[in-house]
């Protein structure tokens, strides 16, 4: 099927309302796993201008000092590493916007694009009026200038949602990732602005790593047609697959407190003294074995059923052995900047792998 395909064509050929992932066009298949390695990617930026101690590398938001944009001399390294950051949140931006009208155009047609449009530029003026408002009582104005923008985004997909009438959970999937990326600009300068606050970094950092899974999805959904779903594994599967998933939340959520508590707080003058980083590196480790466990016992019972599931089952088992291995020797190593920094990737791909078996568990009525 030619890219140029509209949904209400590719209907009309078929005689119902089912898409192949042709019908979305190459340029917005390419996007898409742009979107997810630049989720990934930025993920290791952050934690570059954390374990290099850059983390106020820009004292300013959103300029890098009161004076300028871009880092000056005197910043030294750190000012680089932390405006780099700064940039690729742009470079995020501009590839979540791409993948969103891109997907607006194939799911609802001019309509939907020329809509999101508006409200595109009805943000901007609201992000405007606010930060003219802010800066009139005398408080910092850009933040308010983002949020201005993102209530009218959220705005904006509620009714884009709404006039949209085929795939949905595309549409849905791309409008989370436009907002999280708007709403993570918005947290990085309060985590500056706050001084390195190690509640506001770790939310950071979580947020994040959902956008990385959020952008996984959007890769799996993309590639199957709408329509019932019903489970391809059997019922205790799938219960102890969502049981894995509490697990490896409570690991990612003890290993951010843990991060935070320890010697890596984004500043050689953020001291913390909350926590201590010891006792949570053990806790830490208990829902990580336990993650192990679950994985591995799941990976074993879909190659001995032979479930469909089996080969994202290898890719998850393979990502939690490796997060894992690489969580020991930080930790006996002392906790050394490159093996920290590699463990947050990790543990996004781990998430994401997990979201991608997980919608796996499913699949469309017509491809039992």
């Amino acid at each position: 099927m030619s890219a140029t395909v509209t949904p209400t064509d590719s209907a009309a050929r078929n005689g119902d309302q089912r898409w192949s992932i042709h019908s979305l066009g190459r340029p917005l298949r390419v996007l898409a796993w742009l979107s997810f390695i630049s989720e990934v990617i930025i993920i290791g930026t952050g934690g570059a201008v954390r374990l290099t101690g850059s983390g106020l590398g820009c004292s300013e938001w959103p300029l890098c000092t009161a004076e300028s944009l871009v880092p000056t001399a005197e910043q030294g390294i750190h000012g680089i590493i932390e405006f780099g950051n700064r940039t690729m949140t742009g470079l995020v931006g501009i590839v979540a916007i791409a993948v969103l009208l891109l997907t607006l155009k194939a799911i609802g047609g001019r309509r939907s694009l020329f809509a999101a449009l508006w409200f595109a530029l009805g943000g901007i003026v609201a992000g405007i009026a606010c930060y003219v408002v802010a800066m009139l009582v005398g408080v910092p104005p850009f933040p308010f200038f983002s949020l201005g923008l993102l209530l009218v985004t959220i705005a904006g997909a509620v009714h884009s949602l709404r006039i949209t009438p085929e795939r949905r959970d595309l549409g849905a999937l791309a409008w989370i990732v436009l907002i999280g990326v708007i709403a993570q600009a918005f947290v990085g300068g309060i985590t500056v602005l706050t001084g390195l606050n190690p509640l506001i970094v770790g939310f950071h950092y979580v947020s994040s790593l959902l956008l990385v899974c959020v952008t996984a999805a959007f890769l799996v959904r993309m590639r199957e047609t709408p329509g019932p779903r019903v489970r391809t594994v059997p019922l205790w599967f799938a219960i102890t697959s969502h049981v894995t998933g509490l697990a490896l939340a409570v690991t990612i959520f003890f290993g951010v407190l843990t991060t935070g508590s320890g010697p890596h707080s984004g500043d050689v003058n953020v001291i913390r003294d909350g926590f201590d980083a010891t006792i949570l590196a053990h806790v830490h480790s208990w829902p990580g074995y336990i993650l192990g466990g679950l994985v591995l016992i799941l990976t074993i019972a879909a190659w001995t059923l032979k479930l469909d599931i089996r080969r994202w089952m290898l890719v998850l088992v393979a990502a939690i052995i490796v997060q894992i291995g690489v969580g020991i020797w930080q930790a006996r190593e002392g906790l050394p900047e490159l093996l920290v920094g590699i463990h947050m990737v990790l543990a996004s791909l781990s998430a994401a792998a997990y979201t991608v078996m997980v919608l796996h568990l499913k699949k469309p009525v017509e491809a039992r």
